[in-house]
């Protein structure tokens, strides 16, 4: 064989030319761009250039879309052709707060329809603060034969028929998360939705339904969990007893993270039933690292969780209205503690105790008992100090309580240098300093100046512009910022409107600021994804004045009934919302929705 013969053996039949510098720069890109993950990366990397647009629209998977009226659905399914995820939020936060009027939109409808005809292998649905029907249920279960991943979080419009339907027909789910949502199940409707699971082994990875109140074949349930080798996270609701909770522990000694709806026994004692044995359940789950729960608790059970505190990297006991005497055994046990909810009633001393032994602590929050301005919250500064002298990687913070002092927050922001989340909530109106009788701003200002990590910040107390004249000058990394019952006048909101360069959303309740504050934020508005004010002192006429100013947003003046034709400019706007919109002003805006 010649050397002529050999090349031709060794040469592919049919051998095309080398790819085009074009193709390699398009392929480099690819492969670039899978490798980001983050949201904001891949946002970012389609800015760069029409190459790069083009090669994100055609390799994005996973969708993540912050208002559900900032795009329509027609839009994402032409620009992004292989989405196999999709993030959606709908009502502004403050619907959590009742500040949102029943009806005001936020329907999936819309969505479903669009996304079933175009996303044939769409895996994942995520959804906050949305309104879902059992219809909307029935379709996801019709149109994506793929799908895995079911969240709701905050939403209504549905009930057990429809999860009856998810639970039948998505032969590969893995998860089913329903977190504080509302169903719509009348007592004697409900339907047994966990028996319709299939009778074969299962993907499941993730069952969350502790905010689903109806009742249950617990044989069902156990016979699911038996059949889900792969499950790791389980949360039930307050049917499920301790002898339940025990029985579904030793069917899935694998779980990681744990969460019920009750915590107490059948027979009222653990004693008087030999068989329940939940302190060998708990030590035989060598797994367990989260727990969360306990809505209805009986505090002489909770010996039951010794053995598993060691290993807890997460604990949310906020709806147990436990005291620091009850809570310090089990406290003093979870020294590698990561995360930690808990309600005021555990007290400046039962902080005191997570200070001197929870040392590897990232987020603490505390929620009221009882959130009315005229309730006695058992957490002050002293409880908040005593955290930060002895948690000083502490990232996240959310803390209500109704005494602080400037020194306890000055105190934080020098040993808890790397708080990304700062959320202090002072309940009642105007609190000052409890000692000084001063305002807040020196505490707020230097959490701004000390914190430089820092991202999400809710203020609160008695506050004057000067506080807000700290965030601005100092908060250049803000991109959430929450406002209640605060500030002098215009100028402490201008002061935050031209100095935090990277806000994304801003709410802000029963505050002083009036037209001239909101005008002056035209220049940001654009790289904002909301802006929510009520009770300020705005006026048709100032809204109106963004409005024409920037054409693409879309500004809604929201009342409580229907919205009168009124000419007056001079009328006084309860609550303004305000976003940015790729589709412009929405179809479905009720009667009590005005947009300009």
């Amino acid at each position: 064989m010649t050397d002529e013969d050999e090349k031709c053996e060794r040469a592919p039949a049919g051998d095309s030319p080398p790819p085009s510098s074009d193709e390699v720069f398009k392929k480099v890109i690819e492969n670039v761009l899978e490798l980001l993950t983050s949201k904001r990366d891949r946002n970012a990397a389609s800015a760069v250039c029409r190459s790069w647009y083009d090669t994100d629209a055609r390799t994005r998977r996973d969708l993540f879309i912050g208002n559900c009226y900032a795009v329509s659905p027609d839009r994402v399914v032409e620009r992004f052709k292989s989405i196999k995820s999709i993030v959606l939020k709908g009502k502004p936060r403050f619907a959590d707060f009742n500040l949102v009027p029943y009806g005001w939109g936020a329907n999936f409808t819309p969505w479903v329809k669009t996304l079933g005809d175009a996303y044939q292998n769409l895996e994942s649905i995520s959804l906050k603060r949305m309104v879902i029907t059992d219809e909307n249920l029935m379709s996801i279960a019709d149109n994506f034969p793929l799908f895995k991943d079911l969240s709701l979080v905050c939403c209504e419009g549905f009930s057990t028929l429809g999860l009856a339907v998810i639970a039948e027909r998505c032969r590969h789910l893995r998860v089913l998360d329903l977190i504080e949502d509302d169903l719509e199940d009348e007592v004697d409707e409900a339907v047994d939705w966990i028996s319709k699971f299939p009778e074969t082994t299962t993907t499941l990875e993730s069952l969350v339904f502790d905010c689903v109140g109806n009742q249950f074949d617990i044989d069902a349930l156990k016979g699911l969990v038996a059949r889900s080798p792969s499950l790791q996270r389980l949360r039930v609701n307050q049917h499920v007893t301790l002898e339940q909770l025990h029985q579904l522990m030793v069917l899935a000694p694998q779980i990681t993270n744990l969460g019920t709806g009750a915590f107490r026994s059948e027979t009222g004692s653990m004693v008087a039933d030999p068989n329940l044995n939940l302190v060998s359940a708990f030590a035989s789950s060598k797994s367990l690292n989260s727990l969360s729960g306990f809505r209805e608790i009986e505090p002489e059970h909770l010996p039951a969780i010794y053995p598993v505190c060691a290993n807890l990297i997460s604990l949310n006991i906020s709806y147990a209205n436990l005291t620091a005497d009850q809570l310090n055994p089990v406290i003093r046990q979870c020294h590698n503690l990561q995360t930690f909810w808990v309600l005021d009633t555990v007290g400046d001393e039962g902080l005191q105790s997570v200070a001197e032994t929870c040392h590897d602590l990232r987020e603490l929050r505390v929620f009221p008992l009882d959130p009315t301005e005229d309730s006695e919250s058992s957490v002050s500064d002293i409880g908040l100090q005593s955290i930060s002298e002895g948690c000083h990687k502490l990232q996240k913070i959310l803390y209500f309580c109704q005494r602080m002092t400037n020194a306890a927050v000055i105190t934080l922001s020098n040993n808890c240098p790397n708080l990304v989340v700062f959320r202090l909530c002072i309940m009642g109106l105007h609190q000052p300093d409890r000692i000084t009788g001063e305002p807040m701003d020196e505490g707020f200002g230097a959490i701004v100046m000390n914190c430089k990590k820092l991202t999400r910040l809710s203020v609160s107390g008695l506050l004057t512009d000067k506080a807000f004249e700290y965030i601005g000058r100092y908060g250049k990394l803000i991109r959430t910022l929450s406002v209640a019952f605060a500030g002098d006048s215009d100028l402490g909101l201008r002061y935050v409107l031209e100095g935090c360069i990277r806000l994304q959303k801003l709410e802000i309740r029963d505050c002083p600021f009036g037209d001239s504050a909101l005008i002056s934020g035209l220049p940001l508005y654009y790289n904002m994804r909301f802006l929510w004010m009520s009770s300020c002192n705005l006026s048709m006429r100032g809204c109106r004045e963004v409005a024409q100013s920037k054409p693409n947003l879309v500004v809604e003046v929201i009342k409580d009934g229907d919205m009168e034709d009124e000419g007056e400019e001079e009328t006084v706007v309860e609550r303004l919302y305000m976003y940015r919109s790729l589709a412009g002003p929405r179809t479905d805006a009720p009667p009590f929705v005005k947009i300009l």
